[in-house]
């Protein structure tokens, strides 16, 4: 993060995409975090977290949506701060307190997330201090219905989660649902530009500055995927498959295969996107695209990933 100037208290926590950033806001009265990780990283979380706070307590703890890999750590951050308090968009908070797992996604997409608690809502149109700055909560449906994004107007910093990276955005998650969601997104990207936000927290990836590069090739991406909905369902089908690879980094075609057929959204999409092909062979074409596309490796009857 040394190129860029963060605002004072707030260092990013980056690391692969297995994991989303955390952001570290320590202010002089409290110190919170915003989203936690995957569950199989949350080890380093606490660690991260520990070095950054250097000694404090962590006070609260934010998701800007319950993906799992923004709350896969929220467990152990429980656990490690007791007293430390748990904010969460409003939309699924139903499901938290009854730990739906189908609701929440984590089964359908074969994602594992341990079970954790929150105390409040984070509600959209409201401002909230964090470390020693007033941020405003802004709804950002699109990639997450019930998504929020975090904008300190001072600084003019946003932290955008998956409503926007550097070079694109979250899958549409709402659109594997058979919901349409794609006039969210770009809704959510104007909220983004009203805001001229001049430096951006993504969800994945560095921080950047070039806000208006970032908006364009969002658009670009965008109305690639209005124009060839089919587009988006390929994607989605190999970003399950490229996440379930970075959890476990090696696989055989065979626990893979068995993993697909019992994950209901790859299970859909392969159906939808080649109705002509057995799963095992839309599976092949699957993995053929991420070992083109430089994101697998496949030895023999092993998948590595890359």
């Amino acid at each position: 993060m040394a190129s860029l100037q963060l605002p004072k208290g707030v260092s990013v926590l980056e690391r692969g995409w297995l994991s989303s950033n955390s952001i570290v806001l320590a202010g002089v009265d409290h110190c919170a975090l915003i989203d936690s990780g995957y569950c199989t990283h949350s080890e380093q979380t606490l660690l991260l977290v520990d070095a950054a706070l250097q000694g404090r307590a962590l006070d609260l703890l934010l998701n800007t949506h319950l993906h799992s890999d923004h709350v896969g750590g929220n467990a152990a951050l429980q656990a490690r701060y007791p007293a430390m308090q748990t904010l969460i968009p409003p939309g699924h908070a139903a499901y938290v307190g009854a730990w739906d797992t189908e609701k929440l996604t984590y089964k359908p997409t074969g994602q594992n997330c341990p079970q954790f608690r929150f105390d409040a809502t984070l509600q959209p149109g409201t401002e909230m201090r964090l470390g020693d700055m007033a941020w405003q909560v802004h709804a950002a449906p699109g990639h997450d219905s019930h998504s929020v994004i975090l904008f300190e107007p001072q600084s003019r910093t946003l932290v955008s989660a998956d409503a926007l990276w550097e070079r694109g955005f979250g899958v549409v998650f709402p659109e594997l649902d058979g919901d349409d969601a794609f006039h969210e997104v770009a809704q959510t990207l104007d909220v983004i530009e009203a805001l001229q936000p001049l430096l951006v927290i993504p969800g994945h990836g560095s921080p950047f500055t070039d806000v208006s590069a970032a908006l364009a090739r969002a658009r670009q991406r965008l109305d690639g995927f209005v124009a060839d909905p089919a587009r988006h369902l390929q994607h989605a089908a190999k970003v399950l498959l490229k996440f379930k690879l970075l959890e476990l980094q090696s696989v055989s075609m065979a626990d893979l295969l068995a993993w697909a057929g019992a994950t209901p959204y790859v299970a859909t999409l392969v159906a939808q996107n080649y109705a002509d092909h057995t799963l095992t062979q839309a599976l092949d074409v699957l993995v053929q695209d991420l070992v083109r596309a430089g994101a697998a490796r496949l030895d023999g009857t092993q998948l590595h990933n890359a």
